[in-house]
């Protein structure tokens, strides 16, 4: 698949240099082994002798492990009502201490039914004491913000030193 006349051939166990397309393709014939193409716009074309079922191997193992390694964010929710008390307040702080020392984030909201969304200001201010209480354990992201009848706010976890 080829089209250049002379190509720069790289790889172990070969002679670098620049060669016609025809002898680089005896050359891989004779190893047993693929040409292939690896910096298509340099001048000649630079190919490598290498067996390609393996190459590609290799590839998808490096992005599989990259996958790997890439951070997942956990989203945890915690739902509210504007007229939550005390002692469930504090049960579903806990819960959030523990979600942000787990290092997932919370997504804090106040559900309005009803006649209840007349109580925006203290579905706020709950919010804001809940934020405020968790200070030490993260930050917030989002400040409260009203979306149909849902109070919303997003509090991310500190980063540990």
């Amino acid at each position: 698949m080829i089209r250049a006349r002379s190509v720069r051939i790289v790889g172990d166990d070969v002679e670098p240099g620049v060669y016609s397309i025809t002898e680089a393709l005896k050359i891989a014939q004779d190893k047993e082994l693929d040409l292939v193409e690896i910096s298509p716009n340099a001048d000649p074309p630079v190919c490598k002798i290498i067996d390609y079922n393996k190459f590609l191997y290799q590839q998808k193992k490096k992005q599989k492990e990259i996958k790997a390694k890439a951070v997942k964010v956990v989203v945890k929710e915690i739902r509210f009502g504007p007229n939550t008390d005390e002692h469930d307040y504090n049960f579903k702080l806990k819960h959030a201490e523990k979600f942000l020392g787990e290092g997932a984030k919370v997504k804090a909201f106040v559900f309005f039914k009803g006649r209840s969304i007349l109580f925006k200001d203290k579905g706020e201010i709950l919010l804001l004491k809940f934020a405020q209480d968790l200070e030490e354990l993260g930050k917030v992201e989002q400040l409260p913000r009203l979306e149909g009848k849902r109070m919303t706010m997003f509090i991310a976890p500190k980063k540990k030193k």
